[in-house]
């Protein structure tokens, strides 16, 4: 039986929605989810060394959140806000215009912040996209730390509760390490270095990957038929040594657990290439919802996701692999989590799938 977008519908409370990170991010909670029967259980995600198994492999996306979010200026004096997408060569960007409509390839943005710098429009990408060369033509990185501020998804509105700075620490994993991102890969929010530790002391093993998440990551699907969805494609790499230790891993018939849908896209787009899985890197724009099947992953840790989003499609594809069960299951437990008041999306609380 096929499935359509409108499949993955659900209401939520707007209180629900977390507008700020608890105090300590391992405190979180955390629901877990049996997929053999849809048994629940509630735990904090501190928890967690007590849950997962001796031999496990949890698989981290070390990619960093950049301060993609600034804003510019026309010369008639109208505001814009921007998100950088992605660095075409130095000096031309990809980037998304909120509130563009009258905006002309041609025309010259003058950004706010530390230094004169400006977006010529050299193309319209439709959609609130444009292409644009940048002056002073410096690295968008180097750049986007000078002039940017932390790209926090749309439904994240308080004003003055948090600093810019708290958000780019908190937005952020304590593991980052390689600079890409323009959104945070949320199900790593939750840990801290003492929870690692803890983790590797109860003989989890924990490996690295990268994908840099990508402004597409909260879109919504807008059509109903989901082989229709154009998928956003993101940059991702599976390194030797992580590659290595996946298949002694599943060769001993230990369990390998995703942190977040990145980290299991990254593997499963690997393992699209052939297994055993090696080196690899490249564009993904790997989409999966029910029935899809899954090569590498056995269990998932993930945070609570937007109606119609293809996140929830990949989840609820997890839950019953090769059917459309997950549906139902992934939609049961999101009304318990609402019925017991769970935090949602990206600042929000975390489940484990297993």
């Amino acid at each position: 039986m096929a499935v359509n977008a409108s499949d993955f519908e659900y209401p939520l409370e707007p209180e629900l929605i977390a507008q700020q990170p608890l105090p300590s991010r391992d405190e979180s909670r955390l629901m877990r989810l049996r997929r053999s029967d849809g048994c629940l259980t509630h735990h904090r995600f501190s928890n967690l060394p007590e849950l997962l198994r001796a031999g496990d492999v949890l698989v981290l996306n070390d990619t960093r959140v950049i301060p993609a979010k600034f804003t510019a200026r026309r010369e008639s004096g109208g505001r814009i806000e921007a998100l950088f997408c992605d660095e075409i060569k130095p000096g031309f960007w990809r980037v998304m215009l909120k509130g563009a409509g009258r905006c002309k390839a041609g025309e010259t943005l003058l950004v706010e912040g530390q230094g004169p710098v400006r977006l010529k429009l050299l193309a319209n990408l439709e959609a609130g996209r444009f292409e644009v060369s940048v002056s002073p033509a410096a690295g968008a990185v180097e750049l986007l730390e000078m002039i940017g501020s932390a790209p926090l998804p749309p439904y994240i509105r308080r004003p003055g509760a948090m600093t810019d700075q708290q958000d780019r620490q908190r937005y952020q994993t304590v593991y980052a390490s390689a600079p890409g991102a323009v959104a945070a890969p949320t199900a790593g929010l939750h840990f801290t270095g003492g929870l690692l530790e803890r983790l590797r002391g109860a003989g989890v093993e924990i490996v690295f990957v990268t994908l840099h998440v990508g402004p597409g990551t909260f879109a919504p699907v807008k059509c109903e038929d989901l082989p229709d969805h154009k998928m956003h494609s993101e940059w991702y790499r599976l390194p030797a040594t992580t590659a290595e230790r996946l298949n002694a891993a599943r060769a001993g018939r230990r369990r390998v657990v995703a942190v977040g849908s990145t980290s299991l896209r990254v593997l499963e787009s690997a393992a699209a290439r052939g297994e055993p899985l090696g080196e690899t890197s490249g564009w993904t724009g790997l989409f999966l919802y029910p029935p899809a099947e899954f090569r590498i992953v056995d269990a998932l840790i993930t945070n609570f996701h937007l109606p119609r989003s293809t996140l929830l499609m990949l989840v609820a594809g997890f839950c019953r692999p090769g059917g459309t069960g997950g549906v139902k299951m992934i939609l049961d437990a999101y009304a318990e989590a609402r019925r017991l008041r769970y935090r949602f999306y990206s600042y929000g609380d975390a489940m484990l799938i297993e």
